[in-house]
């Protein structure tokens, strides 16, 4: 009798094979359905089912053409793509060079993002309109990684979208991409649903209708996909991981992330929020400014200790930005040892011999067992005389509070939009500087003169080994100045019901168009 439930349980959880509708339990926040309004990873992961990119990316970071058939650079400063011709937006309109030109001027007109897609465009001082079909655009200097750069800007409708609003968008009013689905409809907070889209250029996608269900809770989503309520989820929570594929009703599938999980501390301000002496009264000298501090802060925490308890095992401990296997890597810097000793002395030099008290601020939605991080790092910390107390709550709150600098320290992701060190550096590490694009990310107002020169040189220059040199010394200064605290990197892992393949991604982000029957 067992083995007859067993098997009609089976039955039940797997895939349909004729169906032509996919539901996906999505473990992420999705702020927006406005495509220039937040660079957000689970936004852009949905962006890129309804709207084209000039340069597209494959699972690997390679870039491959999107709605530019091939682009090249026709002097030092000036690129140039070709459009490809037949491509129709949802509406019926054709894609033009127009469309191409309105999306990129349309970033910087976006108010109150809470992460600027102008980190993308800002080198950008001039398009020119060569013919419908072509597209040059100029740069301050040597720009070698436009291409790269524009892969995460999406092409909008300039008919559909001249003069709309991020609501517009969110309403899905004037959501008119030429993706290979169109929006039906984005509830905030509970589910992003899309139709395919008829008119796309490429192969039509097999499913008609694919809903995601945004199921921030971990337990909820896992017990959709067993259950069979979902096909598919994303962000398996680690301990579910070995469980999961084991079930021979389901599947997983995983990548290596190039994300790097870290906490930014604020070096700017005098006085900083959450920060307090052991009696608990406030301070009138922000200790995160002591790198001394900072680095005691570092090594009191186990890393190695949180991926194998917290992570269990599906994570690598950091000191860096890119993982190994990634261009920027660099094996010379070692992962901070832990020492809780030593952080204690660093702390009493510092002249905090009896400690502070600080708040420690992080999503519990977002990252993988983010919650739980943050609540054994805050043990690591209180171990050596820092006091923490943890200020944990859903990412559309935490992340727009953090933009406002509420927090003296935070948890934070961020991986790279071109494959290169250059785009952590410019978002997380560079001086702020709204003009050229810079510090998007940079919520520790760190300031190295330094570090942005040599940014500078490498942004300027064509040679990948020798961009790679500057980019790569540049990190070490800011690591070695504890700009940062790197805690890991993260390894992608999605599950499936029987019956369907999902190629897993390194970016990190989930697509339908990514998702087929098993062969």
């Amino acid at each position: 009798m067992r083995k007859q439930i067993l098997t009609a349980a089976l039955l039940v959880a797997a895939f349909p094979a004729a169906s032509q509708e996919l539901r996906i339990g999505y473990g992420a926040a999705v702020t927006s359905m406005d495509p220039h309004f937040h660079a957000l990873t689970p936004n852009m992961a949905l962006h890129q089912h309804v709207f084209g990119s000039l340069v597209g990316r494959d699972a690997q970071f390679r870039l491959e053409p999107d709605l530019a058939l091939s682009w090249r650079a026709i002097d030092d400063t000036t690129w140039e793509f070709k459009l490809r011709p037949g491509v129709q937006f949802h509406n019926g309109t054709p894609l033009t060079a127009e469309d191409v030109v309105f999306s990129i001027e349309r970033v910087a007109t976006i108010q109150n993002s809470p992460g600027a897609f102008t980190l993308y465009t800002r080198q950008i001082t001039a398009l020119e309109i060569v013919d419908p079909l072509t597209v040059r655009m100029k740069s301050r200097a040597v720009f070698p990684l436009m291409p790269n750069q524009l892969v995460n800007v999406m092409i909008v409708s300039r008919e559909a979208a001249q003069g709309a609003s991020t609501s517009d968008f969110n309403s899905g009013r004037v959501a008119i991409g030429s993706g290979p689905y169109r929006l039906g409809s984005y509830t905030p907070g509970a589910s992003v649903v899309l139709e395919r889209n008829d008119r796309y250029y490429g192969q039509p996608e097999p499913w008609q209708r694919v809903s995601f269900r945004l199921m921030t809770n971990d337990t909820s989503r896992v017990a959709a996909l067993r259950a069979g309520d979902v096909d598919m989820i994303d962000v398996v929570p680690t301990e579910d991981a070995t469980a999961l594929a084991g079930n021979a009703a389901l599947a997983v599938f995983s990548a290596p992330g190039a994300r790097n999980v870290f906490l930014y501390l604020d070096h700017a301000r005098e006085v900083s929020p959450g920060v307090a002496d052991a009696e608990g009264r406030p301070m009138q000298r922000n200790p995160l400014k002591d790198q001394r501090v900072r680095q005691a802060l570092s090594i009191a925490i186990n890393r190695d200790g949180i991926v194998r308890s917290v992570m269990g095992g599906h994570a690598a401990a950091s000191g860096q930005l890119l993982p190994a296997g990634m261009a920027g890597h660099d094996p010379s810097l070692a992962v901070p040892r832990h020492n809780p000793e030593q952080a204690r002395r660093l702390l009493a030099e510092a002249g905090y011999p009896n400690g502070f008290s600080i708040v420690l601020a992080g999503p519990n939605d977002r990252y993988v067992n983010d919650s739980r991080v943050l609540q054994a790092i805050a043990q690591m910390w209180t171990r050596i005389g820092v006091k923490t107390t943890l200020e944990i709550g859903p990412s559309a709150s935490y992340f727009p509070k953090a933009g406002r600098d509420e927090y003296s320290i935070g948890m934070l992701g961020f991986g790279t939009s071109t494959g290169e060190l250059d785009s952590p550096i410019q978002a997380v590490l560079a001086t702020r500087n709204r003009d050229r694009g810079w510090g998007g990310f940079n919520r520790s107002g760190y300031s190295n003169p330094r570090v942005d020169a040599l940014l500078d040189q490498a942004l300027a220059t064509l040679d990948p080994a020798a961009r790679q040199t500057l980019l790569v010394e540049g990190m070490r200064l800011a690591v070695e100045d504890v700009a940062i605290i790197p805690l890991h990197h993260q390894v992608n892992i999605w599950a499936t019901r029987k019956g369907l393949t999902y190629e897993p991604r390194s970016d990190e982000r989930t697509l339908a168009m990514s998702l087929r029957r098993a062969p």
